[in-house]
């Protein structure tokens, strides 16, 4: 726009000095023209006829026994001189010459001029140069349009090319955040783009083969767990004392319950689940149905509230694990779970969790998330969590381009709420 406006004033200024060319020329023409009528013409029409005389904006003559200009008179300057070439007044057949000629400054770029005619009445011609006016044309508005319509397009094509690597990039980004083994980046396009596109299929690659070397680790290390496991459980069979052998039992169940969970987590096998259009409403009340199966004393206190269906793109079986967590964790620390579903807004669907428990300290609403971690006031082993349920949760979530967070309720408990995109 710059640049336009840049032409624009360029193309003014060049009109300005050629009307002001023009009209210098025309103002100059018309009045030899009326210095011609005005001692051509007989004396008794002589003002007649140069009353008649159609002149141009900026120039008027008149017939006066007294010059206009006196002696002494500042002369015009230089520019308007060599502009109006007054030099050639004094020009032409010896019987058309003036007798006298005075000249005089006058108002900014025009000037005063008193010729004597022969009878000794004075033509007294004033000039002044009309403002000049560089938009006035009949095409000018036309050309504006075509030219602005023009610098538009070619700005709003010229953005959207150079825009579109970095939206590629973005959403590239955006799926490696959702799915770690997402397609990689094509690396064409001009040397910058190509080479970011690269730099980022490596980092992706980088991360999939660290994730993969993570998942394997913790796959052969549950592996050998197993075994000194199950020769742990069968030794404590042995045991003469029940106590101890219960105790022990219980012990070596809960250490399983950790590995398989940890394993869980670290394979993350919802990832490969691919995206299908999901009853998220239905999901929602299948969740709660079956934990009123499992938690039968618990029944009472497990309700959904929401619409009839609502459907999203999402990885059931995943989002299901995710809900179901969160239903867990408020019926295993709360005493309640109570799934509220509000409509897509501003493109989100969110779904309110909420519990009757004690809540969780403002300082711990986001550690809670940190794998393995539990609070001891509240959620402690003889629950049979493994501090892992949330942070699968979020896990999952954040996957699918969401999120989840914890507050307290004002009347007491917490409430979870997850966030998908509608």
């Amino acid at each position: 726009m710059l640049v336009q406006a840049a032409g624009l004033t360029i193309h003014a200024l060049d009109r300005v000095d050629l009307q002001r060319f023009i009209h210098a020329r025309e103002i100059a023409g018309r009045a030899f023209g009326a210095w011609r009528t005005a001692i051509l013409a007989p004396a008794d029409r002589r003002e007649q006829m140069l009353a008649d005389l159609d002149l141009p904006d900026g120039l008027s003559v008149e017939l006066d026994r007294q010059p206009a200009v006196r002696v002494g008179a500042q002369p015009p300057p230089a520019d308007v001189m060599r502009l109006f070439r007054l030099d050639l007044v004094n020009s032409g057949p010896p019987r058309l010459r003036p007798r006298e000629v005075r000249l005089g400054a006058h108002a900014p770029g025009g000037f005063l001029a008193s010729l004597r005619l022969p009878d000794g009445d004075w033509l007294n011609i004033r000039v002044e140069m009309p403002p000049p006016r560089p938009w006035h044309s009949a095409t000018f508005l036309v050309a504006f349009v075509v030219m602005t319509v023009a610098a538009v397009l070619l700005i709003l094509w010229a953005v959207a090319r150079l825009m579109r690597p970095v939206r590629l990039l973005a959403e590239a980004a955006d799926r490696l955040g959702r799915d770690v083994n997402a397609p990689p980046l094509p690396e064409g396009g001009p040397s910058e783009v190509a080479t970011a596109a690269r730099a980022f299929n490596v980092m992706a690659g980088r991360i999939r083969r660290f994730v993969a070397d993570r998942t394997q680790m913790l796959a052969a290390i549950g592996h050998d767990l197993r075994t000194p496991i199950t020769r742990l459980r069968l030794r404590a069979e042995f045991m003469d004392d029940d106590e101890q052998r219960r105790k022990m039992l219980s012990d070596l169940d809960e250490m399983e319950q950790m590995i398989a969970a940890t394993l869980a987590f670290a394979r993350d096998d919802a990832a490969a689940e691919p995206a299908t259009p999901v009853d998220l409403a239905a999901l929602c009340r299948t969740v709660a149905d079956e934990a009123a199966d499992a938690r039968p004393e618990l029944a009472e206190a497990i309700a959904f509230e929401g619409p009839e269906r609502l459907t999203i793109r999402a990885r059931p079986i995943a989002l299901k694990r995710a809900i179901a967590n969160l239903v867990s964790n408020a019926l295993a620390y709360g005493g309640a779970a109570r799934l509220r579903l509000v409509p897509p807004e501003g493109g989100v669907v969110r779904l309110a969790v909420e519990d009757d428990g004690p809540g969780i300290p403002e300082a711990e609403l986001e550690a809670v998330f940190t794998p393995f971690r539990r609070l001891e006031a509240s959620r402690n082993r003889e629950t049979g969590g493994t501090g892992l349920g949330l942070t699968i949760a979020r896990n999952i979530l954040r996957a699918h381009g969401g999120d989840v967070v914890l507050t307290n309720r004002p009347q007491g408990g917490l409430r979870a709420v997850a966030s998908l995109p509608a």
